[in-house]
């Protein structure tokens, strides 16, 4: 592919996306941009569908199916569990609250620490990731535009980010599915068409794409042999119902959405289709894995891992209409999952760190007040989204990316933690320190994690690492449950 087609593809995916932004957003106000309760289940279910897929879930899922084969699939497993105890443990809750973001919850149960300790470890935690996933992006534009046009990183970044901002400042949350809408149908249309192209030059009638990818060795789906490995069956399922519960149902970039049907029982119903729907997706992604490798196999392509997608479906080999597929898919997971992002960082810094909703009421000008900071807030997790890319592509290294995905996973364990205190405990707290307990359990589980090859006989800590992360911060609450007043 060329730089043109690719800045063509690019271009034309942006019209729509705005198309799709402004007839969503163009009568919202604040409320609205927050979640206003009024999108039909299924809208939101659809939406929701491909929320889970970000841009790195495109390429790496594809390229995990070398090292890792299916066994991802126990993690989805996993993740279908904990949907279901999201939608029916946390959804009833949040909605007889009448929560707007999620960290309320800790305000009412806890005290105001609690509730900005949650609302501080999203932030990093959201921040962090999400900059990292839309670096990822402007990196393959630098490779494959800005790069050959002579554009300098920084300007990729401001154009990409200024691009996230204008679709959402205007329609928030309302906006957001809609274009989670249209990601959705992407990756569904860009993942089954490539299947397909690359199936037929590989000669493999409809009938015979499965036979081929199950008899792979690249196929097996269940591991229950060494205890010790990251692909173990229950490490791997168990780290899925967490990270799920976790990332999704205390995590307000996701809730935003599920929060926004009309009723609690709606937003069941979206929840159930939609985790259902997400597992046959990264069935698919993983399906079309196997045939990578095996189409890359067959015309002499070297590339492992994340760059094995990118390299087959821009070589010459394929037809052109296999890399704008990719270019669109790609593209159309990166810049909704951040702009969902912004939107989120946006409503719980401006409600759950300024409180600036409660300052409004206090103030008796509630509308005008909450919007004027409320935009001042998007506009400046904006520009700190774009300085944090630009700090990550000056020290762009594997371990650095590495390292900031790792510390985003460590913030969900106290977050997972409070919420199941809370939840299954009926007693009070010390909430002037709540934000110690939070802070400590990561740290509890740094040192676990740096020794426990040595301590437990060569067992290494993986994925559910987040489930001591949030047993420490359990612990820690209960050492500062409040004696009983006589």
């Amino acid at each position: 592919m060329t730089p043109l087609t690719i800045a063509v593809t690019v271009l034309a995916y942006f019209i729509l996306l705005f198309t799709v932004s402004y007839l969503a957003g163009r009568k919202t106000d604040s409320k609205g941009f927050f979640g206003s309760r009024k999108s039909p289940w299924y809208i939101v279910a659809i939406a929701t569908m491909g929320s889970f897929i970000s841009g790195v879930t495109f390429v790496s899922v594809p390229g995990m199916v070398d090292e890792k084969g299916f066994s991802y699939l126990q993690m989805v497993m996993g993740f279908v569990v904990g949907q279901m105890i999201i939608a029916f443990v946390l959804v009833p809750l949040f909605y007889k609250m009448n929560l707007v973001s999620v960290y309320q919850y800790l305000e009412d149960r806890f005290g105001v620490k609690s509730y900005k300790t949650g609302a501080w470890f999203f932030f990093i935690s959201k921040m962090l990731g999400a900059s990292v996933r839309l670096f990822l992006v402007c990196l393959t534009l630098q490779l494959l535009v800005f790069e050959p046009a002579g554009l300098p990183f920084a300007l990729n970044v401001a154009l990409t980010v200024l691009v996230v901002w204008l679709f959402t400042f205007r329609g928030g949350v309302k906006s957001i599915i809609w274009t989670d809408v249209l990601k959705s149908l992407c990756l569904v249309l860009s993942v089954v068409l490539c299947i397909v192209f690359i199936s037929s030059r590989l000669d493999l009638g409809f009938t015979d794409i499965t036979g081929a990818i199950f008899s792979s060795d690249h196929s097996r789906i269940f591991f229950f042999d060494d205890v010790n490995d990251g692909r173990f069956f229950f490490k791997q399922f168990l780290a899925g119902v967490f990270t799920m519960i976790a990332t999704t149902g205390l995590d307000q970039d996701m809730m935003q959405r599920n929060l926004n049907c009309q009723n609690y029982r709606d937003s069941q119903k979206n929840m159930i289709v939609s985790i259902v729907c997400q597992f046959f997706i990264n069935l698919l992604f993983l399906m079309l894995g196997v045939l990578l490798y095996m189409f890359a196999a067959k015309v002499g392509i070297d590339e492992r891992g994340d760059n094995l997608f990118p390299a087959v479906a821009t070589s010459n080999a394929l037809p052109l209409i296999v890399g704008i597929l990719f270019i669109v898919g790609l593209f159309s997971s990166a810049y909704s999952a951040a702009g969902s992002a912004l939107t989120a960082l946006t409503t719980s810094f401006t409600l759950d760190i300024l409180q600036a909703d409660k300052k409004a009421a206090k103030d008796g000008d509630n509308a005008d007040h909450l919007t004027a900071v409320r935009k001042k807030v998007h506009v400046g997790m904006a520009v700190l989204m774009a300085v944090v890319i630009f700090v990550i592509g000056l020290l762009n290294n594997t371990s650095v990316i590495n390292a900031v995905y790792v510390l985003a996973s460590y913030t969900y364990g106290p977050i997972l933690g409070m919420f199941a205190f809370g939840i299954f405990m009926k007693k009070k707290v010390r909430d002037r320190y709540v934000p110690l307990a939070a802070i400590v359990a990561p740290v509890l589980c740094y040192i676990l994690q740096t020794n426990s090859e040595a301590w437990f006989n060569g067992y290494k800590f993986s994925y559910e690492l987040l489930i001591f992360n949030a047993l420490f911060t359990f612990i820690g609450l209960c050492l500062l449950i409040k004696k009983e007043e006589k």
